[in-house]
């Protein structure tokens, strides 16, 4: 029987898919087999801010299928969150394909100044990323907030191409920083709220591998422009590269709205009932495993000031810092690879391997990385070969090795989908303390962006070994931090361990090592 607005589950035929168990800050009670959970037109589940709602539990059997289709459904649509974030690197590095094609030389640069107009991108990528986050925790809909952001700087791009000063083309790189930033973390977030700790190491290193594929086939697609559209309707070469960006980024992001995912307990038009009700039983379970409450009115800001306070975070951000400093090849991609000597339509196109291979080893690690339940070795090891093309690239100048050692460089930046998601699992007390904890170190990390910009002088060129041992510095000092981060988190666990045995009670969460 279903009356307006409320759905029943059944005794008789349901009885063998219902339990009448609920979930609740005390832990597993029983109700009447009757449980029932109201909705709106669109599935909306009210009566669930309280602690003692009912919530309908699944039996086992029925619940790995429902889980299948759900997780089916929700990976389809992170999928597309990889496009998007795609479109947010390749606007973000477009700077350096053009600088192929006289970009620096009608735009009157001289010095540093190329330098300079990539690293002002991250400091208005640095200012937005705690507050938007923190924004984005209070949101309904974040579908429509991340594809308004992603609209703003494809327009912005697009007026990139249009710009005839050094100054005009920095105002509006600042304005893209602080737009885009508003991206990457909240899509983190996003993915956060609907997996679970065993299933985000995978999901987040699809959505890093956005920066990868656009390393790749960024540096194809801009090839392919750079090499056809010179002259076109009277507009050169580089300029074509901003304004189809520019236009492709904003038809993406009219998509977004309507095909992201919001969460768990906004009502979802793509989800089936139970579906829904398993997407928010799903992240009760975690918090009540992790002896959790939820958030109350007039405590949605407690998040941020507790990951403020917490040192672990900022021990966190400086490590990813340094990884990010060491990272800092790839706004030069297109560069190092010039440095062999081809022209550059090749050299573009020779970016796209080395590239595709870390897209691969990501995932790969990543995937190994939750069968394992292990997060620093998974960390240490890709940096470590990183490390190993740094000095190949040192030792000669040879063609052959130096391209070569590109191949090793972008293995490093898997250590860093790795380190997030370790993030996610760590700070995890509560969703507005993640939020807050994933903005701060994606932050902290962004501004390693800003003085490694600077790493890569032309006067260091074509060889840049001052740039790789500043490389290698930032990868070694960040894995011994990450070391000091894991003994922390081991003791950690030993301390609860221990406490669990003398009290007799039952076994409770481990940080993941």
């Amino acid at each position: 029987m279903i009356e307006s607005g409320r759905l029943y589950a059944h005794i008789g035929t349901w009885l063998p898919r219902w339990k009448p168990l609920s979930l609740s800050s005390s832990g597993i009670s029983y109700r009447p087999l009757l449980a029932t959970v109201d909705y709106d037109s669109q599935y909306e589940i009210s009566g669930t801010s309280g602690d003692d709602s009912p919530t309908l539990a699944f039996d086992y059997i029925d619940r790995s299928i429902v889980e299948r289709n759900l997780l089916r459904k929700l990976d389809t649509r992170v999928a597309f969150l990889v496009l998007v974030y795609i479109m947010n690197y390749m606007d973000r590095t477009n700077a350096a394909a053009a600088r192929l094609r006289g970009y620096e030389e009608d735009l009157g640069m001289t010095g540093n100044q190329f330098n300079t107009l990539t690293s002002i991108l991250y400091v208005g990528y640095l200012l937005t990323q705690a507050p938007s986050n923190m924004v984005l925790h209070h949101m309904k809909r974040p579908s429509l907030y991340l594809s308004s952001c992603m609209a703003i700087w494809g327009v912005l791009t697009m007026l990139m191409g249009a710009v005839q000063t050094f100054h005009a083309a920095l105002i509006l790189r600042f304005f893209i920083g602080f737009v885009e930033a508003a991206f990457f973390p909240g899509a983190v977030f996003l993915l956060s709220r609907w997996y679970k700790p065993n299933e985000l190491g995978l999901r987040t290193a699809l959505l890093s591998c956005g920066a990868s594929i656009s390393n790749a086939f960024g540096a194809l697609f801009a090839s392919g422009i750079l090499g056809s559209l010179d002259g076109t309707l009277g507009f050169t070469a580089w300029r074509w590269l901003f304004f189809v960006e520019g236009a492709l980024t904003i038809v993406i992001a009219v998509s977004a709205g309507c095909i992201l995912p919001d969460f768990p307990s906004t009502p979802s038009v793509w989800l089936l009932p139970d579906e829904q009700i398993l997407a928010k039983q799903r992240m009760e379970e975690e918090v009540a495993s992790k002896n959790e409450h939820k958030n109350k009115p007039g405590q949605y800001y407690s998040g941020l000031a507790e990951a403020v306070m917490d040192w672990r975070v900022w021990w966190v951000g400086v490590a990813l810092n340094l990884m990010a400093c060491s990272m800092s090849f790839g706004l030069f991609f297109p560069t190092l690879s010039a440095t062999m000597g081809y022209n550059a339509t090749i050299s573009l196109l020779l970016c796209a391997p080395p590239w595709i291979l870390g897209t691969a080893t990501s995932f790969v690690v990543a995937r190994h990385s939750d069968v394992t339940g292990d997060r620093f070795w998974h960390a240490v090891g890709p940096l470590l070969v990183g490390i190993a093309g740094f000095v190949l690239a040192i030792s000669t100048m040879n063609t052959t090795m130096r391209y070569i050692s590109l191949f090793l460089m972008t293995q490093g930046p898997v250590a860093y989908v790795v380190c997030l998601t370790w993030v996610m699992n760590t700070f995890s007390q509560s969703p507005s303390k993640r939020a807050a904890a994933i903005a701060l170190i994606n932050s902290m990390a962004s501004a390693g962006a800003i003085g490694s910009s600077y790493f890569w002088p032309s006067s260091w060129g074509p060889s840049y070994v001052n740039s790789y041992l500043i490389c290698i510095l930032t990868s070694v000092v960040s894995i011994a931090m990450l070391w000091v981060f894991r003994r922390h988190l081991s003791r950690c666990n030993e301390a609860a361990e221990a406490e669990e045995k003398s009290l007799g009670l039952p076994r409770g969460s481990r940080y993941l090592l």
